[in-house]
């Protein structure tokens, strides 16, 4: 498999493109619980099948190659990705999975994304797994689909390359007290802890969605009532999480910035951070973060260096 930092792409695979819809590329039909049984019986579905289940779950949408990822980090070997690739193919052909592509003004997609179908959430409840998927689940929109790879994206980079990973929440559920409403963060979680001591990460993944810029401030207003309210303890954190904005390139950090300050709503007690898809690619992490500070009159973006991400 190609490592990240030998990504050459200029254009995030996971950013918003003009006209895209989303695609079915799965399998029609009828498939019985008595085939699939079948299939586990003779070999056909094995451990390593299940393991990709269990991610999918957790997941909700997910890229072969980020299974490929966290099935390594698991401790399972998957050989390569075309071998991979074709255990996914029994789980799409057994209806067990089901899978979509992208297609935009651009083109097709070149990468496909797995979800859970019916036979699945049979087979994760029959193990005693929780598992929530409906099947209106599926018919979720680009930007969201696409919100969640991103941020699926920043946790493999935070398992990989950073020394001090503790855990990670995939959509942490966050409280406004003030307007009695519970949100989730579109990124994820991650908390990092080093020589006993720990910090968490909270990052909303922000896309170029139609009215995007809207339901930015919407979402900030959550935040700041959050952070307004916060005590030990709230929404599951022990101390109060840096909130990082997970935007499509540089520019969009930019716009993004911009949107905040346009706003006026302040975010209280916190700095804010910024960071890119293509950020996590790199090597090391240490510099993937972004402040945007006032100088001379003017807001300048700096890159910065936090050593706890090496």
């Amino acid at each position: 498999m190609i490592e990240d930092n030998e990504i050459k792409a200029e254009v995030s695979p996971f950013a918003i493109r003009k006209g895209e819809i989303k695609t079915f590329d799965g399998k029609d039909g009828y498939v019985s619980m008595n085939q699939i049984i079948h299939k586990i019986n003779i070999g056909h579905i094995t451990d390593i099948h299940f393991a990709i289940l269990d991610l999918v779950n957790e997941f909700e949408f997910i890229t072969s190659r980020q299974l490929y990822q966290l099935l390594e980090l698991k401790g399972f070997d998957p050989k390569s990705q075309d071998k991979l690739n074709n255990k996914l193919e029994v789980l799409v052909k057994s209806k067990i999975l089901t899978r979509y592509y992208f297609t935009s003004d651009e083109g097709k997609g070149i990468y496909r994304i797995y979800c859970l179908e019916k036979m699945g959430k049979y087979l994760l409840t029959s193990k005693e797994i929780d598992c929530k998927w409906q099947p209106s689940d599926n018919t979720k929109p680009v930007p969201m689909i696409k919100k969640r790879l991103a941020g699926n994206q920043i946790i493999i980079a935070y398992l990989r390359k950073v020394k001090a990973f503790d855990s990670y929440t995939v959509k942490p559920a966050i409280t406004a007290k003030s307007v009695g409403k519970i949100f989730k963060t579109s990124g994820c979680s991650i908390k990092l802890t080093k020589n006993g001591k720990s910090i968490q990460f909270l990052f909303e993944t922000i896309r170029r969605e139609p009215e995007w810029q809207k339901k930015l401030v919407e979402k900030l207003r959550l935040y700041q009532d959050f952070y307004e309210n916060f005590v030990q303890g709230d929404s599951g954190f022990s101390s109060m999480p840096q909130l990082i904005f997970n935007c499509e390139d540089d520019k969009h950090m930019v716009e993004t910035f911009k949107e905040i300050v346009k706003s006026q709503i302040e975010i209280p007690h916190i700095k804010l951070y910024f960071t890119t898809d293509l950020r996590q690619n790199a090597e090391h992490l240490t510099e993937s973060l972004v402040e945007f500070k006032l100088v001379d009159s003017k807001y300048k973006m700096e890159n910065l260096e936090l050593k706890i991400l090496g």
